[in-house]
């Protein structure tokens, strides 16, 4: 729990050298696989929207700011479908290779044999296939509550959270456009507010300030809108 001590600090920068690497390897995988196939290299926009450059930079970001021992929490949750992904779909087939299954009765004989993934394999993919969701939902929450953490910090003015403050606010911006869960954390965060603003007995300056700094809120994102920039008007938005 001393996580300013000598240890906890270099198993802290560790961790986000760890995630810088492994992320960098993702984006470069797939720029060289861009680059292999032929395909149109993206802009800066373009790279700035992907959400692998997204998490590299804010990984590079921890590194080298104070520490905020939430910012690991979504990395690990991101760790572990990773680490189950590439177990499944790489060391469990090589270790545990499928088992052929028995042709039916009357099959041909050239037939192709018919294999099964080893029970493993399936446990591991159930898994993901259940809290897969659950924990995207957990993740875009912490994302929300390691803002509010910053701008704590801001208002005690501690070292370089201006700073730290302008850069996740854009790394959020960015979240909010891309994913469902971040914006349903984001109604469901609203609406509880909503609920105790709307109470008996709240102050009407409480309500005037909810109301401002919603009001706010939707300005900003109206003016970040990067499609009304890149295309001329917001572009409609995918159903999710």
């Amino acid at each position: 729990m001393n996580y300013y001590g000598r240890l906890p600090q270099f198993c802290y920068r560790l961790s986000f050298i760890a995630a810088a690497a492994t992320y960098g390897i993702v984006v470069y995988k797939t720029w060289r696989a861009r680059q292999k196939t032929g395909a149109k290299q993206p802009g800066a926009i373009g790279y700035l929207a992907d959400e692998n450059i997204q998490y590299l930079i804010m990984a590079l970001v921890w590194l080298f700011m104070p520490q905020y021992p939430l910012a690991m929490l979504p990395y690990g949750i991101y760790s572990i479908f990773h680490v189950a992904t590439y177990t499944r779909a790489n060391l469990v087939p090589t270790f545990l290779p499928p088992q052929k299954v028995a042709p039916p009765a009357g099959a041909s004989p050239s037939a192709k044999p018919q294999v099964v993934p080893h029970p493993l394999s399936d446990a591991i993919g159930a898994f993901v296939k259940k809290y897969y969701d659950a924990s995207m939902s957990i993740v875009a929450g912490l994302e929300i509550a390691l803002w509010v953490r910053i701008l704590f910090s801001v208002i005690l003015f501690h070292r370089r959270s201006w700073i730290l403050i302008a850069i996740y606010t854009v790394f959020l911006r960015a979240r909010f456009a891309q994913s469902p869960h971040i914006r349903n954390s984001f109604s469901l965060f609203e609406a509880r507010i909503d609920n105790l603003v709307g109470a008996q007995g709240t102050p009407p300056a409480a309500r005037q300030a909810w109301d401002t700094i919603k009001g706010g809120a939707r300005q900003f994102h109206t003016a970040t809108d990067v499609n009304k920039y890149v295309n001329g008007a917001a572009a409609p938005k995918k159903a999710n």
